[in-house]
């Protein structure tokens, strides 16, 4: 469901995160990170390479700031950088893992390790041709535009900058090092950092014109163009548009005059000129010089020069613009720098289909050649009508089909405001089987539209049998390896999971994306539909290391071109924030709720069902956030709408009626809390039915208030149910079975049946320790719950440790959930009835005011 994300009973929240390990700082440690060795050292900070050791062991790297070079300054560009990494998420720049101080209070922040090397001694190493050095280079641009998105301008692109490393045997480039980074769309912290009068920021080498100004005049995205088009140059041709040495042996005034007046020539021009280093460059490109300056002259000659524009109003507009004016050249297309000449794009064209005109050539004089052209120009344009026409008369016969079905047979059948979408439906079903067989593509497209339109409705069952003939009409008419093929399955994948079926769902859905991947010319955003749906289904299995790749991956994919795909960027964002809030990231799934949500407020308005999710979604973290009140109107609002939108027993209701029981729940308000499950439940098993593992969350929730009300044995009666249809539906060893058995030693306790209430809890505790970590806060609680059992059952040695670690950690304000009240008495109660009044008189202190 599109916004059932907090559940106060949280089956689907097994929350990754870790209590934060004990800080230790010497020569080899900052907090829980090992330093092994110094890989890299600038001006103000020295990077490491660390063995993290807790609560997870992998090999990061950490930047810390000199001894001596922590001035407020340069603590605040220092923070600049961590900051900016921060807001950013895209596989071509560095992740963000950890930031602090150490304790001497020189700040540090850890990121990703990339073990790979520069971008230009990487492609030299592997001699990569022109073409392979070209492809990485757009990955690179799409690295800076994500960065420009979020208002961050890097300021010093460079090879050293720019890492490449291998991920599944793939190059992959990464940019690290924003550490003049500069915010355009928003203060990144609360220090101003100023670049001062007089002092170069950045390499000289990549450095743009008007950075070399160094006048207060303002820098802008395209400054991280210019560098790129440096970087191009470098790529192309093995070296710089200005000589290293003969730049840097002039005084600062020569570099600045260089930089801001002075053209370098043109990259097909440098290979040209004499001396072993234009060798040594074609050999590294596996060709010749005189080859070499032929693949460079003309559109990589204006591009390179484009970007490397002294007036920064006539370079690229974006890092985007640059790059696809690279993707054009590969693909053979005109490009946007290349002079716009008759002569220019024949050349284009008779390259791009090279073989066809030179087999004409070997075949017929020039006129013959000509005239068998256009006899092949005639017959594409004809294959393109008739393909038209086809799909011309496909969309006709679809539209009169629909309107068909608001017909009403005979007058005085059906009044027609008596129809329901539902009756609709149904007619249209009824008649796509007896008709139009001799037409499979309309029969296609009406199976799909009809299935998704059941979907809509709730009606699963019915959507899953149109959408599985439409799958398997579209193989037999398009061949299983087909966009169509891949397209069905994902429609199939989704309304499997909104079934439950998650395993059935994750199949499809994969077989999915991996045809699709394999695609030549695959449209990246049905891709990136394919990848959305899976990482829902992976997030309802808590696969979410593998559900957050996926959802990344599709913000990637659309933002590749966000005024296409601005409608599904939402659905990718919403994605996102889910696996995120069920990793227990509050602040990151709260940026994808509010992104996504500001999506569809423009796309679909304020009151569409879609938005209303959104509006839920960040109503639960505000629940976490502690802002009931605030979360309470919202599910209020977001309730009556959808009644009047959707009716009253439409699934897509309950889970805004659930999340509102949730935080009635948290207020105390328990009557109208158990109003609210209750409805929740029975929309849910009269359209999911009752092994759904969505009746399994609506069952405990209601078990949790019950058991709040006092009413133990209604509530363990919920809890049991639903731990019979999490064990079918999810297996013995989910995330969410440890919860309902938690839930249920609570009932079986306060029933005074303590030999249960101590199995349960021992059970959720083998659960959580094996799958979230012996420190995730799940496993601490069902530690406390097993130690409020035994202390009921006089069992004090064994409790003791378990009670007060449980006891500590609700002080701490972790995360841990659970009354710390009830389990201060509990501990008062079991160090009065062990003879220990010193103990209890210490834990009678720490007692809440009575309410």
């Amino acid at each position: 469901m599109a916004d059932d994300n907090r559940e106060p009973a949280p089956p689907e929240d097994p929350d990754l995160t870790r209590e934060p390990a004990a800080r230790h700082d010497d020569a080899t440690h900052i907090g829980p990170y090992h330093l092994l060795q110094k890989i890299g050292e600038g001006g103000m900070g020295e990077v490491w390479v660390a063995d993290q050791r807790e609560p997870i062991r992998r090999t990061v790297a950490v930047k810390v700031i000199k001894v001596g070079m922590d001035t407020q300054q340069v603590v605040a560009r220092f923070d600049v950088e961590r900051q900016a990494l921060a807001v950013m998420d895209h596989p071509a720049i560095a992740k963000v893992l950890d930031a602090g101080a150490t304790a001497q209070g020189r700040p540090y922040f850890v990121m990703e390790y990339v073990k790979g090397e520069p971008i230009t001694a990487y492609c030299d190493r592997q001699r990569l041709s022109t073409a392979d050095r070209l492809a990485l280079f757009i990955r690179v641009c799409e690295g800076v535009q994500h960065a420009h998105q979020k208002g961050i301008i890097h300021r010093d692109l460079k090879p050293s900058n720019v890492l490449v490393a291998l991920q599944d045997g793939q190059p992959a480039p990464k940019i690290i090092d924003f550490g003049i980074a500069k915010a355009t769309a928003h203060h990144l912290t609360e220090e101003t950092v100023f670049t001062e009068l007089g002092v170069l920021i950045g390499t000289p080498e990549y450095m743009s014109p008007e950075q070399a100004e160094m006048t207060g005049l303002d820098i802008d995205t395209r400054t991280d163009v210019y560098a790129l088009g440096v970087l191009l140059y470098e790529l192309l041709t093995g070296t710089l548009p200005f000589d290293r040495k003969l730049l840097r042996e002039k005084g600062l005034d020569e570099i600045r005059r260089t930089i801001r007046e002075k053209d370098p020539p043109k990259p097909s021009t440098r290979v040209t000129q004499p001396g072993p280093g234009s060798t040594e460059s074609a050999q590294n490109r596996h060709t010749d010089p005189s080859r070499l300056a032929s693949q460079l002259r003309g559109d990589l000659d204006w591009i390179t020069m484009k970007a490397l524009e002294k007036d920064r109003t006539r370079r690229y507009e974006t890092a985007m613009g640059l790059a696809n004016d690279v993707r054009r050249h590969l693909e053979h297309e005109p490009v946007a720098a290349g002079p716009p000449s008759a002569a220019y794009r024949t050349k284009k064209f008779v390259r791009r289909h090279r073989f066809g005109v030179a087999a004409g050539a070997t075949m017929v004089v020039l006129l013959f050649a000509f005239a068998a052209t256009m006899a092949v120009q005639a017959r594409r344009i004809a294959r393109e009508r008739d393909r038209a026409n086809l799909e011309g008369e496909t969309a006709k016969q679809v539209s009169r089909f629909l309107v068909g079905l608001f017909e009403v047979a005979k007058p005085g059948e059906a009044a027609a405001d008596s129809i329901t979408a539902r009756q609709i439906l149904d007619k249209g079903a009824d008649q796509i089987g007896s008709e139009l067989r001799d037409r499979p593509e309309v029969r296609a497209a009406l199976l799909t539209t009809m299935g998704q339109a059941y979907q809509s409705l709730g009606l699963y069952g019915r959507a899953e049998r149109l959408l599985e003939d439409a799958l398997r009409l579209r193989q037999r008419i398009d061949g299983v390896d087909s966009p169509e093929v891949g397209r069905a399955m994902i429609d199939l994948g989704k309304v499997l999971t909104s079934q439950g079926r998650f395993s059935d769902a994750e199949r499809r859905l994969r077989d999915a994306v991996q045809l699709l991947r394999r695609l030549p010319g695959t449209d990246q955003g049905t891709l990136a539909d394919g990848l959305v749906g899976l990482a829902w289904t992976l997030r309802h299995q808590a696969k979410l290391k593998e559900a957050e790749d996926s959802a990344r991956e599709a913000v990637a994919l659309y933002c590749r071109n966000p005024d296409a795909y601005e409608r599904q960027l939402a659905d990718g964002y919403a994605a996102l924030g889910a696996v995120l809030f069920s990793k227990g990231d509050d602040a990151g799934a709260e940026r994808a709720f509010a992104a996504a949500l500001d999506l569809r407020r423009r796309t679909l308005g304020a009151h569409h069902p879609a938005t209303l999710g959104l509006t839920s979604n960040l109503a639960a973290v505000w629940i976490r956030q502690g802002q009931y009140t605030r979360a309470e109107a919202a599910y209020r609002e977001v309730v009556v709408a959808k009644r009047v939108q959707l009716g009253s027993d439409h699934p897509d209701l309950t889970p805004s009626l659930n999340n509102l029981g949730g935080v009635l729940f948290y207020q105390r308000k328990y009557g109208e809390a158990e109003a609210a499950y209750r409805e929740a439940l029975a929309i849910s098993r009269k359209t999911l039915g009752d092994r759904h593992p969505t009746v399994a969350v609506r069952l405990k929730n209601l078990g949790e208030v019950l058991d709040a009300e006092g009413r133990y044995s209604e509530a363990e009666a919920s809890f049991r149910e639903a731990l019979a249809i999490d064990r079918k539906a999810l297996g013995t060893d989910h995330p969410s079975v440890a919860v309902t058995l938690a839930f249920q030693s609570t009932a079986l306790r306060h029933m005074g049946r303590l030999v249960e209430a101590q199995a349960k809890a021992q059970e959720a505790l083998v659960i959580n320790t094996k799958r979230l970590g012996p420190d995730h806060r799940r496993t601490k609680e069902a530690q406390g719950l097993l130690g409020m059992a035994l202390a009921k059952g006089r069992r004090w040695a064994e409790a003791e440790p378990l009670l007060l670690g449980y006891g500590a950690a609700l002080q701490s304000k972790s995360g841990v959930d659970g009354d710390f009240g009830e389990v201060a008495r509990q501990i008062v109660e079991m160090y009065d009835a062990w003879s220990k009044p010193e103990k209890a008189a210490e834990w009678r202190k720490r007692l809440p005011p009575a309410k």
